[in-house]
């Protein structure tokens, strides 16, 4: 959490609690489907959540690839002028068609490295409806969020209940003691892209980061360069 994407920039440090101030930039990991089978209100979700990103002033994090909700995403992330960073396995180059657009495009051997580095190069996530890859992506940031592993908020951006079954069933395994109740509430649950995003910066900014580093707390407090 210390990169200086995070609280680097001038104007974004919080000062002695060392948390984001806000208005700033966040760097948001979107979870979404790959699909060329769904509907297609799903993929202009996706778009609406490019355009309201990049209207805000974030940066996108994404799976790299160019198709269906995926592809959505970054194209209108990138019209509005927003930076869009990729990250995509060797095998799946061609299955998901890669990204060539993306501002940075980084290619890994592994799917673990792939979401290793989404994680790292986030600050946020957000998840749109999707299939087992989203499940999985979503349930390894919720899991190690509720571990103590990182404090980054998490919100599912769901307007037609395609993920209801998956709340009730959270909301079953609390109530028998499988799941903590604190651990549930660490997911946020948006309708539209806009109350997503709303989500997203009020919990960026209320989260404290990391201690930074000297170096990281030199590069915060520096005056901008001309």
């Amino acid at each position: 959490m210390g990169e200086a994407g995070w609280l680097g920039q001038a104007g974004c440090s919080g000062g002695a609690a060392w948390s984001r101030a806000a208005g700033c930039p966040v760097r948001i990991c979107v979870y979404c489907s790959s699909s060329e089978r769904i509907d297609p209100g799903y993929v202009l979700l996706a778009g609406q959540v490019g355009t309201e990103l990049a209207a805000r002033g974030h940066t996108l994090v994404s799976g790299g690839g160019s198709i269906s909700c995926m592809g959505a995403v970054a194209r209108a992330a990138r019209a509005g002028g927003a930076h869009t960073l990729g990250v995509i396995p060797h095998k799946l180059l061609e299955m998901e068609v890669t990204d060539t657009d993306a501002d940075e495009l980084i290619i890994t051997e592994t799917m673990r490295e792939r979401k290793a580095i989404m994680d790292g190069r986030a600050d946020a996530f957000l998840a749109l409806p999707g299939g087992l890859g989203t499940l999985e992506e979503l349930f390894e940031v919720w899991v190690a969020a509720m571990l103590g592993m990182h404090a980054k908020p998490i919100v599912v951006c769901d307007p037609d209940g395609v993920f209801a079954h998956l709340h009730t069933l959270v909301d079953s395994l609390v109530e028998q003691g499988f799941v903590r109740s604190d651990a549930r509430d660490l997911l946020i649950w948006a309708t539209t892209a806009t109350e997503a995003l709303d989500f997203l910066e009020a919990a960026a900014a209320a989260t404290p980061t990391a201690v930074p580093t000297p170096t990281e707390a030199i590069e915060a407090s520096a005056p901008p360069v001309d």
